[in-house]
């Protein structure tokens, strides 16, 4: 008899299984709980989305800080963010109110520029230009079509760049607050997570761990290669482009080289619209070096700012992406309009890893849904060297070799 009472709770106790039924009810109802929320508080996603790409980008930082110099994780995190802050007020209260006034007059002039468009290429297309030994006859041209084309195609734009930079303006407390929620997010999801990246987003499914850490590990290398080589691209562009425009004397120097920064996340187009935008500065501004004429000046700038964007497109970006995202230019960039629209200029930076992070998951549900193994290649255990490794390695290698060849020689 007591084995009979000991049993029974135990049998008792025992939770029903769910029917086929049950769990498609439930499954559509958790899906549209979500869609609702999503829809409800979508001004949400795009913080919460900024902050864990700060946690993801702060980490090795974080794990530097407590492997070499002994902090203990919570310690390096607080020191980590303390610097953000510090250097954020340090920028708010240096240039922050300047660049936004920098951004209202370069839009205004650029703006100003395409009123008059029309006629500077009527101008154009009625001379005769001689380079050298070479000669262009514009005269018999008729580029009042191309005009008009490209009013049509820019003036929208301006106009929304426009309303765009008057709200950030004219909204300073909001960004504010937002800037603060993005990095309080991001402190607690990286000091929680332990010192662990898997711990950062974490996702537990019953027989499906090993499926979910191997998706962590494959996304985890797409977004660190391009996270931390896209960011160093970005500001070695922005760094460029100060230096060069203030020594060719353009104006709004510091925002065009962020424009120019920015361009490098959208291939293509990217790159166009920033040469758009030097060439009406440089033309419409009084000021012009050696004294040039607008076209001469204008062209000036333009091909220098070519020739810069052929030395990042041909050398720095191999170099420091290598073959992190095996995914089409043409493809990011409609990727990036898509996520633009959704995401706004979160969507444009980090297009191409999302991209990439559609083509790992399509391709793991369809090899699923077809009874196949999600996994047909082997895993490359060793880790892909960070972004820029094999430029420095090169560099440390010519000057060893230098330093032999000195000791040689005495």
């Amino acid at each position: 008899m007591k084995t009979e009472k000991n049993m029974t709770p135990s049998h008792n106790s025992a939770s029903p299984t769910w029917g086929t039924n049950t769990k498609l009810v439930v499954a559509l109802t958790i899906v549209v709980i979500v869609g609702a929320l999503l829809v409800k508080f979508q001004f949400v996603i795009t913080p919460l989305l900024i902050a864990l790409v700060l946690s993801y980008l702060f980490h090795p930082l974080a794990d530097f800080f407590q492997s070499r110099l002994h902090f203990s994780w919570n310690a390096s995190v607080a020191t980590i963010y303390l610097i953000v802050i510090i250097l954020l007020l340090g920028l708010l209260t240096l240039g922050g109110v300047g660049l936004v006034q920098q951004v209202q007059s370069l839009v205004t002039i650029v703006q100003d520029a395409i009123t008059t468009l029309p006629q500077l290429i009527a101008n154009i297309s009625g001379k005769v230009y001689q380079f050298g030994p070479f000669k262009f006859d514009f005269s018999a041209l008729d580029l009042s079509a191309v005009s008009s084309q490209v009013l049509g195609m820019v003036q929208p734009l301006l106009s929304r760049t426009g309303a765009l930079v008057s709200t950030v303006a004219g909204g300073a407390a909001n960004f504010l607050g937002w800037t603060l929620f993005v990095i309080l997010v991001s402190y607690f999801v990286l000091a929680e997570s332990g010192g662990l990246r898997d711990r950062i987003i974490t996702v537990d499914i019953p027989n499906y761990t090993l499926d979910f850490e191997r998706l962590s590990r494959e996304l985890g290398r797409t977004w660190n290669a391009f996270l931390r080589g896209q960011i160093i691209i970005f500001f070695l562009a922005v760094i460029v482009y100060s230096i060069v425009l203030t020594v060719l004397g353009v104006h709004y120097a510091i925002s065009l080289a962020f424009l120019a920064g920015l361009a490098r996340f959208v291939p293509y187009v990217g790159p166009a619209v920033n040469w758009i935008i030097l060439v009406l500065v440089t033309y419409f501004q009084v000021y012009k070096l050696f004294d040039l004429s607008p076209f001469y000046y204008s062209l000036l700038v333009l091909i220098i700012a070519l020739i810069i964007d052929q030395i990042f497109d041909n050398i720095v970006s191999p170099r420091i992406l290598s073959d992190a995202l095996k995914v089409h230019p043409a493809a990011v960039l409609v990727a990036a309009i898509i996520a633009a629209n959704i995401f706004g200029i979160l969507g444009v930076v980090v297009a191409a890893p999302i991209l990439a992070t559609a083509a790992l998951l399509w391709k793991y549900t369809m090899r699923k849904m077809l009874d196949l193994n999600p996994w047909p290649e082997e895993e490359q255990h060793q880790q892909p060297p960070p972004p820029g490794s094999r430029f420095l390695v090169s560099i440390r290698r010519f000057f060893r070799n230098l330093g032999l060849k000195r000791k040689k020689t005495a």
